[in-house]
């Protein structure tokens, strides 16, 4: 069974060769990482044996790109980026194993709109998102077994697609990259025989196992500089904050108690250290290394001792594996210094303690739901949901409703791409906010003006070109200057002008759902919004309950009454029962002029070949 964990570290974390190399011969510290790259890849070219190869590959390769890593985030400028809290969902459940049930008992699959007749394609809809590791912090497996189907046919899953097997087939979509977790049921073809997918057995229920491991507990600390140095006891488990730096925090920590029995033999990162600034929020994580002084030399002694071989054997494998348990259980601390994007102030530490654990499994026998992002007609399909999730950026995301100009224009950043002489171009962008989702259809009669200058002896801004109409092309809706240098009298050295940016004015109300006006209605979890009323390119509808928090919306649907026709209302399904609907809605849109003045990149010569 294949398990999610909390936190992903990159391999070991960084090792060997910030002690001097990647052979215990390198007695080279200073070497620059090109040499000792260089180094152990004639190291490794020299071992015969593939056995032996992959190993001292596997490992020598993984402290190379670490050390990569490390240099990186040593080397990273101290810019602010903000994040989110990673226990953020915990808080909102009495204890670790409500937020385990919530995320076994909050899975279903829909089955998503197809245009072959050959292919039908599922996706499980998880209550946490799948793609943020930190959005569920527990270690947790998901394990699908099969799908039934109309016929009452069971169709085993199998890993990938199998070109020589003539059946059905239930296997991982190869073709969505942004949905990993899709399945995609796959109906042989048949040369000469027509069948619409319609007429294919289809997907009834599909069948799993879960798993979520959930610590007994949850430790949390805050710690500043002030506690450097100093180790804090909350019954077994022991925190010291070892340092803080202006972008860092190193800590250790050690459980007195033996983990569970349940759990060891489960690779488990107890630890999770957040970082806030002086503002209070927290701050993104840039990278992290997760083994101390004594892990390296660990590794160093076992990169050393493969490096002695000729061969691989199970006697050798036996014994490296034996060393690692033996300095495992002399080494029960657990390290970490990680790196975050902006200054620290305060240091969130949570320490997850699996000397009591809470293993839960579940067998799964979902029913496949059919909800298109795109209905014809107007029946409105239930989905019960039997948990309630909170959506904790909405905050965040929110507090933007209300965009000042100011903040919008010192916000953009122009990009550049002399790529191709022919089509240069001028990118105006700013970071997404809720106020750009409401923006709507931006006017066609925007004017950018914009004038070309050369460079004079000087190196400063000289005369302006005089340009044909066709050398260059403004389009504010993209916010995209074009221009082709082939048709310049000489090559540009300035651009100056003015990008028209806009601000929309959103008026935002609170609505009772028991008094909700015409064209919204709340039945059940789902939120039906007449469209000839509220459309959605002007308004939004965020849900709260009775807790005060925002709901997580689940899915959206949007009704039409012909193919391709114009929605009649669309249907927004939530985890959870709305006692309050927010309501966001653009009542104007307020033009911005962006003026600048942006030095050109010149386009990199080429030297011809002799």
């Amino acid at each position: 069974m294949y398990l999610r964990f909390p936190l992903v570290c990159l391999g070991l974390s960084t090792a060997l060769l910030m002690t001097g190399g990647c052979s215990p011969g390198d007695k080279h510290p200073q070497a620059s990482l090109e040499e000792r790259t260089a180094a152990f890849e004639k190291s490794l070219d020299a071992i015969k044996d593939p056995q032996l190869k992959d190993a001292v590959a596997d490992l020598g390769g993984s402290l190379l790109l670490l050390e990569r890593a490390r240099i990186k985030l040593d080397g990273k400028p101290v810019d602010t980026e903000y994040g989110t809290d990673e226990l953020a969902q915990l808080k909102h459940y009495p204890n670790s194993q409500a937020l385990s049930d919530t995320y076994i008992n909050g899975l279903f699959v829909v089955r998503k709109n197809s245009s072959s007749d050959y292919l039908t394609d599922l996706e499980p809809i998880f209550p946490f998102s799948q793609n943020n590791e930190s959005d569920f912090p527990f270690p947790h497996a998901l394990e699908w077994q099969s799908v039934t189907l109309s016929n009452k046919q069971v169709v085993p899953f199998q890993a990938e697609w199998s070109e020589t097997d003539s059946g059905i087939q239930l296997s991982p979509s190869s073709a969505n990259l942004s949905n990993p977790d899709d399945l995609t049921i796959t109906y042989p073809y048949i040369d000469g025989v027509e069948t619409s997918n319609i007429q294919q057995p289809q997907p009834v229920t599909l069948h799993g196992e879960a798993e979520v491991i959930a610590p007994g507990k949850v430790v949390n600390l805050t710690l500043t500089s002030k506690d450097v140095g100093k180790t804090r006891t909350e019954g077994n488990i022991s925190v010291t904050l070892l340092a803080l730096g202006k972008n860092f925090a190193e800590v250790d920590i050690n459980n007195s108690a033996p983990l569970a029995e349940a759990v060891r033999d489960t690779e488990l990162n107890p630890l999770i250290i957040q970082a806030r600034d002086a503002t209070g929020q927290y701050l993104a994580r840039a990278g992290s290394i997760d083994e101390n002084a004594e892990q390296l030399a660990f590794y160093q002694q076992q990169l050393a001792e493969m490096l002695k071989q000729t061969a691989w054997s199970d006697e050798f494998s036996k014994k490296l594996d034996d060393e690692q348990k033996a300095f495992d259980s002399q080494h029960p601390h657990h390290y970490s210094k990680v790196y975050f994007n902006g200054p620290i102030e305060n240091v969130d530490i949570s320490v997850l303690d699996f000397s009591t654990a809470n293993v839960t499994r579940k067998t799964l026998d979902l029913p496949v739901v059919r909800l298109d992002k795109n209905v014809v007609g107007k029946d409105i399909q239930t989905l019960p949901l039997s948990v309630v999730v909170y959506d904790d950026q909405a905050v965040n995301y929110l507090k933007d409703a209300t965009l000042d100009p100011e903040h919008l224009k010192k916000s953009v950043v122009i990009s550049q791409s002399v790529d191709d002489a022919s089509a240069a171009t001028l990118e105006f962008s700013h970071p997404p906010t809720f106020n750009d989702e409401l923006l709507g259809e931006l006017p066609d009669s925007a004017d950018t003006p914009v004038t070309f200058f050369a460079e004079d002896q000087n190196g400063k801004r000289g005369e302006p070109l005089e340009l044909p109409a066709e050398a260059f092309d403004a389009d504010p809706k993209t916010g995209v200057i074009t221009y082709d240098l082939n048709l310049f009298p000489e090559t540009p050295a300035y651009a100056i002008g003015s990008m028209p940016l806009y601000v929309a004015d959103i008026a935002k109300h609170t609505l009772d759902v028991a008094h909700l006006p015409k064209g919204l209605e709340l039945k059940g979890n789902a939120l039906v919004v007449d469209q000839a009323l509220f459309p959605s390119d002007a308004w939004r509808f965020y849900a709260k309950d009775d807790t005060g928090n925002y709901l997580k919306e689940v899915l959206a649907v949007s009704h039409s009454e012909e193919p391709n026709g114009p929605a009649i209302f669309d249907v927004h399904y939530f985890y959870g029962h709305p006692t309050q609907i927010e309501s966001y809605a653009r009542t104007a849109l307020e033009p911005v002029e962006y003026g600048f003045e942006a030095k050109l990149e010149k386009v990199p010569e080429v030297t011809p070949p002799r």
